[in-house]
Formats: structure tokens, sequence, C-alpha cells
């Protein structure tokens, strides 16, 4: 009997510590844009399962927590620092990454923005169809 009490509370610790974590990444995601002139325009910050991966024009890279809001910007061997509002909210982004020295604005989420996740683009793929 107490094993299927401990087993019953690691469960729901799991589930708990699962669901903070997802909540918590889920604020670092969406569109980054950049000054006129940077080496890149925007970039595009999305929650793939429980990791956080960030892509631009210039590629693609995983996110690996560094700080309480910053990140490892693991395949340019650079950093990603979020900057918050008075309220507490993500508001834009510091990268410094390759040498480079980006300062983006987060675009703010409309009714007609989207955000798609990796494995909403590859079903949209798959789901092709003939109208007629």
């Amino acid at each position: 009997m107490k094993k299927i009490f401990f087993f019953l509370i690691a469960v729901i610790a799991f589930a708990t510590a699962h669901a903070q974590a997802d909540t918590t990444l889920k604020q670092f995601t969406g569109k980054y844009n950049f000054p006129a002139g940077s080496v890149v325009s925007d970039v595009t910050v999305i929650l793939d399962g429980t990791a956080l991966t960030m892509t631009s024009s210039a590629g693609t890279s995983d996110l690996t927590k560094a700080g309480i809001d910053s990140f490892n910007v693991v395949a340019f061997q650079g950093i990603a620092a979020f900057k918050r509002d008075s309220n507490n909210k993500i508001i834009g982004v510091i990268i410094d990454a390759m040498g480079y020295h980006l300062e983006g604005a987060k675009e703010a989420v409309t009714a007609t923005s989207f955000i798609f996740r990796k494995e909403g683009i590859s079903e949209l793929k798959r789901q092709e169809s003939v109208i007629r």
C-alpha cells in the first residue's frame, strides 16, 4: 500500500513540475523584430515539446537555460537575454552571438498573428488536397 501511495505522489509531482516548466517557457515564445540593417530582421522563438527553439534567416538553434531570463544559443555559440517590463512581461531580447549584438522588441500577438509549432507545419504538408 505504501508503494502505491509513493508512486502516486511521484506521478503527481512529475506532472506538476512538467506543467510549470511548459508555462514558464511559453512566456518566451513569440516573434522578436530587430532594427533595419541588422544581420537578421527577426527571430521566432517556439516551444517544441519541452524545449525552446529560436529560428531566423541565419538558421535554427536550440536554446538551453543559462539563467533566469537567459539562454545559450547553442548553434551560434551565443546568449539570448530576454527583457521584461515593470509588469514582469517579456518585451524584448538581447542576443550576443558570433560577434553580433542584436536588440529586438517582442511583436504583440494579435488576432491575425500566428506562430506554428513544428508539428503543425508538418501536419499541414501531409494534409494537402486539391480543390476542384
